[in-house]
């Protein structure tokens, strides 16, 4: 797959700094050959003058003329920053070229050298500079709220959910928000709630998955002064401390049935019973509830009550998988990445292999697994540059596999060729040399050695008129 970096760079500018003139000469042309767009300059002062009047983002620089009336690398890096300097040099020595590069050369070219070696670092560096450019442009879409709330996306997936959202967040009924593992549930919660009219309320999640099932209800609920579960004190549930705010159901499926039937009476009734036996007390509180996207199939199995869903679901909404908005994944990977880097304080940026593959792996657990293997490239690097080789063990792996894959598909579609019988050689034979022969039967007979009785046989055979 290839990278999926924006397309609409200007062309870069290409200053070659030269006193040979046909060296200049062939350098424009390749660099004009590249989509670039070249400036040659003889003395230092000329190129001093481009640098500054119309500027270059990639500079050729002979040694002569760099080393020659004060105009250096440190020069070229004053003037500007930014540029990409290829050291072009007549000597070969290990020394001369790692000079160079500590004092500022992105690259080197040892002369004489070929169109194919200056090609290929003008390529290397336009890569290098379009991913940088990339990674600048999703950092600033991310600092310009491109999102809502935790959320990040400018899919078509997510930009509809974001209007979803809007509409809902001012409303007080329940949300049933269905997704696959990792797909950001909980911050679409997050977000109805701090984007509703009781934004300023408590927010209280609750994960129905990983509370016991005897503390749910206590949890939910509350709990009487002498509960054999808790101290002996009394204790408000969830669903009636959050006052006005939102409560949070995650995995809804695991409540138990009994737990359930109780719920759907609280939402029918919208009444709740201190947990001191008082008389009952309105239920402000939101609720938001979310289920995987099988959870209907529990309704009909009847491990989920029919009723409680259709109460839930009043609105229901269904996150898509990170495959499904592939078009999100560089902007994710830059927050995760810049978050790792705030945290690290260390700076990272992403191969364009690595981006590459990002986007073409299938994510089976989402955006948690995608912000995880971020994470995890980042402690493991050595260094600026994550590559594939920094992911997770499960990255890796479907790598491997997606290439041996490919490699497999593209050996079943190699074509065998066929095996020609001798029949078939046989009347290939004949039937050529009567077409080159203009249907001469007696001439065809003679060139090929045979007899004129079995031509004629072998054509009744053929079907063709002796």
């Amino acid at each position: 797959m290839p990278l999926p970096l924006p397309q609409d760079f200007a062309p870069l500018h290409v200053l070659v700094a030269d006193g040979d003139s046909s060296i200049r000469k062939a350098c424009c042309a390749i660099v004009a050959n590249e989509g670039m767009v070249p400036h040659e300059a003889e003395l230092t002062a000329s190129a001093r003058t481009l640098l500054l009047a119309k500027g270059a983002d990639i500079a050729l620089v002979d040694e002569a003329i760099a080393t020659g009336e004060g105009f250096g690398l440190e020069e070229l890096r004053e003037l500007r920053p930014d540029i990409d300097v290829v050291w072009m040099t007549s000597a070969s020595t290990v020394q001369i070229v790692v000079e160079a590069m500590r004092s500022g050369a992105s690259d080197y070219l040892v002369k004489p050298f070929s169109t194919e070696e200056l090609a290929c670092v003008l390529r290397r560096l336009a890569s290098r500079r379009q991913l940088d450019t990339a990674s600048r442009s999703l950092r600033e879409r991310l600092r310009s709220s491109h999102g809502l709330g935790d959320m990040l996306g400018e899919s078509a997936e997510m930009e509809k959910l974001f209007r979803i959202i809007a509409r809902v967040a001012q409303g007080a009924h329940p949300v049933l928000i269905l997704g696959e593992p990792g797909t950001g549930k909980e911050s679409v919660a997050r977000a109805i709630h701090s984007h509703g009219p009781g934004a300023s309320q408590p927010f209280f999640p609750v994960d129905c998955g990983s509370v016991a099932r005897d503390r749910i209800e206590d949890e939910l609920l509350g709990v009487a002064s002498g509960s054999l579960t808790r101290s002996k004190r009394t204790s408000d549930g969830v669903l009636l401390a959050a006052g006005s705010g939102t409560v949070f159901l995650d995995s809804v499926g695991d409540l138990p049935p009994d737990l359930q039937m109780k719920l759907v009476r609280i939402l029918q009734e919208k009444q709740l019973r201190p947990a001191d036996g008082g008389d009952p007390l309105p239920m402000r509180a939101r609720i938001l509830a979310a289920g995987n996207h099988e959870l209907y199939s529990l309704v009909e199995q009847g491990k989920f009550r029919r009723d409680l869903y259709q109460r839930l679901g009043v609105v229901k909404l269904t996150l898509p998988p990170l495959r499904e908005r592939k078009d999100d994944i560089p902007l994710l990977a830059a927050y995760f990445l810049e978050r790792s880097c705030r945290e690290t304080r260390r700076s990272f940026r992403l191969s364009a292999q690595a981006l590459s593959y990002l986007v073409e792996y299938d994510w089976p657990a989402n955006v948690g697994e995608l912000s995880h293997a971020i994470q995890h490239a980042c402690n493991v690097s050595s260094g600026e540059v994550i590559e594939l080789g920094d992911m997770t063990t499960a990255i890796r792996d479907a790598h491997h596999h997606a290439n041996a894959l490919r490699k497999s598909a593209s050996m079943e579609r190699t074509e065998i060729p066929l095996v020609e019988t001798l029949a078939e050689m046989e009347k290939r034979a004949i039937l050529t040399m009567l077409s080159q022969v203009n249907g001469d039967k007696l001439l065809a007979a003679r060139l090929l050695n045979i007899g004129k009785t079995t031509l004629y046989r072998k054509l009744k055979e053929y079907g063709v008129q002796a």
